[in-house]
């Protein structure tokens, strides 16, 4: 079977190679529209996805595929390893010309991410990790966190979500920031500049798969609300939450989400 390192290979230019063909698309001017679910799509990520689909299944013919922009097979069921992408995770800022937007990619091997990319083009940012081989930005060592307490610590989530609700423990006071692209807020996580990416409502796998292994890889701990480690590759391809944090920080976080009834 393929390297880990040769995935890697493959995944972090084709990764880079897409992010300039989006770029380029948007520099010409962008067609957009809405799905059934009313979430913008531009002509960029479909050339993105039929882009990505042809460089990489072209050089993994045995590998399956799983991406937003394409129609979900059930033949990925039966692959050893898939492929799992976004084309342009972070549409909604990649039209409106602001960075927070990525390609992210992973190989996913038996239901558990072995090879993944996260490339931001207006940023200029490489992600990359393989499975025990560790996390890296810019082909530099990234470690997350070593933050010990939720008091003032640097939150991706949504400020109204979290001081909305009706906590059985109340938080205490936290900085929040806001992200466009789920994969990116969990490569800054991995990458220690936040200490902590929460998101309470169903994910689809292209959205997290690659930012899982990056943050854990660089020493966070992803999981859903409850505390329940993801599997990827199963007949749904949604995972009930996301909580990606630092590991003295996932604890305490989980303690409050966890008692949150969720289903998809």
């Amino acid at each position: 079977m393929t390297s880990l390192d040769q995935d890697l290979a493959l995944i972090r230019q084709a990764a880079f190679d897409a992010g300039q063909m989006a770029l380029d698309y948007r520099e010409a001017g962008l067609k957009v529209w809405s799905k059934e679910n009313a979430s913008p799509v531009t002509d960029a990520d479909l050339a993105v996805d039929f882009f990505l689909k042809e460089r990489l299944l072209s050089a993994r013919p045995d590998y399956g595929w799983l991406s937003e922009e394409t129609a979900d097979s059930t033949d990925r069921l039966s692959k050893k390893r898939i492929f799992v992408v976004d084309p342009i995770d972070g549409t909604s800022a990649f039209m409106r010309n602001k960075p927070w937007w990525c390609t992210p990619i992973a190989v996913v091997e038996d239901g558990e991410p072995v090879a993944a990319a996260i490339y931001a083009p207006m940023l200029g940012e490489m992600f990359e990790a393989t499975l025990g081989g560790g996390a890296r930005l810019q082909g530099r060592p990234i470690t997350a966190s070593d933050t010990l307490q939720l008091e003032e610590a640097e939150l991706l989530a949504d400020a109204r979500l979290m001081e909305a609700r009706e906590w059985d423990e109340p938080w205490p006071h936290m900085n929040f920031s806001k992200r466009n692209a789920l994969a990116y807020r969990m490569a800054l996580v991995a990458a220690g500049a936040f200490d902590a990416a929460i998101a309470i409502s169903p994910k689809w796998d292209w959205d997290v798969c690659a930012g899982s292994l990056i943050a854990q890889e660089a020493g966070a701990l992803v999981s859903d609300h409850t505390g329940q480690k993801w599997r990827f590759n199963r007949h749904d391809p949604r995972q009930t939450s996301m909580i990606c944090a630092a590991p003295a920080l996932h604890p305490l976080i989980i303690r409050r989400t966890a008692p949150i009834p969720l289903t998809f």
